[in-house]
């Protein structure tokens, strides 16, 4: 076990990567294509975009914030949380807790999580 402890300083990146990865992949979508995603959820093409920009953005400050830029990581918690706020409260409690096949706010649940530990802790993981 003493050998794992030697990764300790590199360990933030798994949650780090991981998060940046989903709201990347979320994200991506609603710039390129805010128009059919608009129509599928919902919502106007301007509000997609938006959430695309803060998605595509919050992955790139959350990553900048590993190499050092405490505020990165703290200003991505804290749009991510405002993002996972939006979506459970629009759309995923309606559906209950499970989000495996029923859209459940399960999953949400654990990003606004881990984004409100980036937005408290920063760098300090």
């Amino acid at each position: 076990m003493d050998a794992l402890k030697g990764l300790a300083p590199l360990a933030h990146w798994l949650p780090r990567f991981s998060l940046a990865a989903t709201f990347a992949y979320h994200g991506w979508p609603k710039l390129a294509n805010s128009a059919a995603m608009a129509e599928m959820m919902g919502m106007p093409a301007m509000m997609i975009m938006a959430l695309g920009v803060m998605e595509i953005g919050g992955a790139a400050l959350l990553l900048y914030g590993g190499t050092g830029a405490e505020w990165g990581t703290q200003l991505a918690g804290l749009v991510f949380s405002a993002t996972m706020v939006g979506a459970i409260f629009m759309v995923h409690a309606a559906n209950g807790w499970n989000s495996i096949g029923e859209m459940g706010m399960e999953f949400q649940v654990l990003i606004l999580a881990t984004s409100l530990y980036f937005a408290i802790k920063g760098n300090d993981v």
